[in-house]
């Protein structure tokens, strides 16, 4: 039966690909049907969860010649199917509203197509062509989606850094997979895991994969396309590529070290550990500082795809000393976590896109006051606010609070490297989850709260139906999420069984309600329980207030925060919200550089200072990269405009040197 559910879901998908002819101006039909696509490839990915039946695989007559294309759907590509289509379906929905506001949609609809249907092609994929073939059509079409609002003065640098990365990625991850296939004798994913591979081929093709994956999720050092491709994109675009095509690159990770390797080596989980340790902190404190509001949750992905990838490090870390079931538990937080972070991250991202299309700005400092503008875009973002701060009731609370009980286990590893290293990622998982909330503090504060900043702020209003409906819908599975996690991590067992070897959650026939309790200790997390205490703390609260106080109303002035002054300047601003952990981390981290403008007493004018910061990855390492390959581009452009005799003299000259490097080798 599955077999046929998924071959009919790939025939849909050609389907899907060809109304790309007609997808001009129509929006509406497209977002629509991308709807209906996402929708059913979620329901069919959680059917396939819920069955709890063995793999199913199909094969068609395309692809590499003799071979054909193989598809094949298991748990693992299954959890992230979901993760993908739920937040593709709500990403359309909002589309349908949000379109209206882009004059170009030709620029936009054919490759958002595209992107959906590449994702998706990219999970069944079970060959190594199909896999490459996809995960490279998905990074193009994402490309012409940063690419789409091509006048804005910041893109063109940010389609070039993104795609730079991304063909950097994609041949690190060719090489990875080719060393597998060489060994194997096969492109087939189930040939490849009986390849036997030497302990230095195996490092190699972890470093690989490390690289070629980490590139495309935003991990440090290789972040550098994040920050500025997210912004140029389309918000419920850059909602996509924040919240689900870096957990693709999750998966591709996961497939091939833990799947196509099957056995991984002690020292990989140390460099997995310190990389995700530095991006959690690094992402969080670079989000701290910026003003763009879609800049910040770009750097907000980094942070939390460290989060990820430090329970995979912990992960590999317990299954490599024989603590299985410490393993599984610390790739059931991991899992938990990008399903979470790919629901509030597209809240919020679509909340930044509400905002910029009825205010005109991205830049908080242009903001403020929208809570009165914007009722339901700011309720709905401060749910969001709260699940990335990981605050219960929220889910992102359950997840990080999943991770931090592996972390308390690693006493129990037998490295004593890995017992420093451990409780120091720990503690660097607990720092940036307060530098999150103090983030978030500021970023609500600022927009939503005190005095509009501009008239475009004055002059908001609320946004389309259609866009907030969505938004109240991904709010309302963070909630949900966060109360009853039972049954997703029911999901996850499967997925967890065949990576770590054994399942931590034994939760089938259990209602949904009952406590998530460990096994290996005595803590539990009952959502029910502590919404319960929540409700009741704040209906004591209430009470009080309305029993206690007096039944006359005076009136007082507003509290003026020492500034008797009724203006909009003399209130808080992101970046004096930010000065004191600028002072503290600016030196070095940012190499920061500030510099205050004053005047003489006598002379009417303002005092101004001049904050510089930064990123040092970019500005040591890559920048210089590209700006080689840019200025290497520009001299052999030339190439593009010789004669075709000249053309046929360059393809003698090509064989004859590859001729001669084939007598040498041989």
């Amino acid at each position: 039966m599955k077999e046929y559910l998924l071959k009919g879901l790939l025939l849909f998908f050609l389907f899907y690909i060809l109304f790309i002819f007609f997808a001009k101006k129509n929006y509406k039909g497209i977002y629509l049907l991308s709807s209906i696509y996402a929708g059913l490839s979620f329901l069919f990915s959680l059917f396939f969860l819920l069955s709890a039946q063995p793999s199913q695989s199909v094969a068609f007559p395309l692809g590499l010649p003799g071979t054909g294309a193989h598809f094949k759907i298991d748990a693992l590509s299954a959890f992230f199917m979901l993760v993908v289509n739920l937040a593709s379906f709500v990403s359309s929905l909002y589309g349908l509203g949000y379109g209206s506001h882009f004059s170009e949609q030709q620029r936009i609809l054919p490759f958002y197509i595209l992107f959906l249907g590449s994702m998706n092609m990219v999970l069944l994929a079970s060959d190594m062509f199909g896999f490459l073939f996809f995960w490279e059509l998905m990074s193009l079409s994402s490309w012409a989606l940063v690419m789409s609002s091509h006048k804005e003065k910041e893109t063109p640098e940010a389609g070039f850094i993104y795609l730079l990365m991304a063909v950097l990625g994609t041949f690190a991850l060719l090489f990875s997979m080719s060393l597998i296939a060489a060994q194997s004798g096969s492109y087939s994913f189930e040939q490849m895991t009986k390849a036997v591979l030497s302990e230095k081929t195996s490092s190699v093709v972890f470093a690989l994969a490390l690289f070629g994956a980490g590139s495309k999720a935003g991990l440090v050092p290789l972040h550098v396309w994040l920050p500025r491709a997210h912004p140029a994109a389309p918000s419920h675009v850059s909602a996509l590529m924040s919240g689900v095509m870096t957990k693709v690159a999750v998966y591709g990770f996961l497939r091939i070290v833990f799947d196509l390797l099957r056995t991984q080596q002690k020292w990989w989980s140390y460099l997995i550990l310190i990389i995700a340790g530095v991006s959690t902190v690094s992402g969080v404190l670079y989000a701290l500082m910026q003003h763009d509001l879609k800049k910040l949750l770009a750097y907000h992905t980094i942070e939390n795809i460290g989060i990820i990838f430090v329970g995979i490090g912990l992960a590999m870390a317990f299954k490599t000393h024989g603590m299985v079931v410490a393993s599984a538990l610390s790739l059931t937080a991991a899992l938990f976590h990008v399903l979470n972070h790919s629901l509030f991250k597209n809240l919020l991202f679509l909340g930044s896109g509400a905002i910029q299309s009825s205010t005109g700005w991205r830049d908080m400092e242009k903001l403020g006051g929208l809570i009165t503008k914007m009722p339901h875009t700011a309720l709905a973002f401060l749910i969001g606010s709260i699940a990335i701060s990981a605050l219960p009731p929220l889910n992102g609370f359950v997840s990080e609070w999943l991770l931090l009980q592996s972390i308390l286990l690693s006493p129990q590893l037998p490295s004593w490297g890995l017992k420093f290293l451990v409780p120091a990622v720990g503690a660097f998982l607990a720092l940036s989850a307060a530098l999150a909330a103090s983030c978030f503090i500021k970023v609500y504060g600022i927009t939503f709260l005190g005095r509009p900043r501009s008239m475009s702020a004055m002059a908001a209003c609320e946004s389309d139906w259609c866009s907030v409906g969505a938004m109240y819908f991904v709010a309302f599975l963070c909630l949900l999420f966060g109360i009853f996690p039972a049954p997703v991590l029911h999901l996850l067992g499967s997925a967890v069984e065949a990576l770590a070897g054994g399942v931590y959650f034994s939760l089938s026939g259990k209602p949904f309600y009952e406590p998530l309790s460990l096994n290996i200790d005595r803590n539990a997390y009952n959502g029910t329980f502590l919404i319960l205490l929540l409700g009741g703390f704040f209906l004591f609260v209430l009470v009080m207030i309305l029993g206690k106080a007096s039944p006359y109303i005076r009136k007082t002035p507003i509290w003026d925060c020492g500034y008797p002054e009724n203006s909009p300047s003399c209130q808080y601003t992101a970046g004096s919200y930010a000065q004191p952990i600028r002072k503290v981390f600016g030196p070095s981290f940012f190499a920061l550089r500030e510099k205050v403008v004053s005047y003489s007493p006598w002379l009417p004018r303002a005092a101004r200072m001049y904050v510089r910061l930064h990123d040092l990855v970019w500005e040591y390492l890559f920048l210089p990269v590209a700006t080689a390959v840019n200025r290497f581009s520009i001299k052999i452009n030339v190439l593009q405009f010789l004669t075709v005799r000249r053309y046929l003299v360059l393809v003698f000259l090509t064989l004859v040197i590859l001729l001669a490097l084939l007598t040498i080798m041989l």
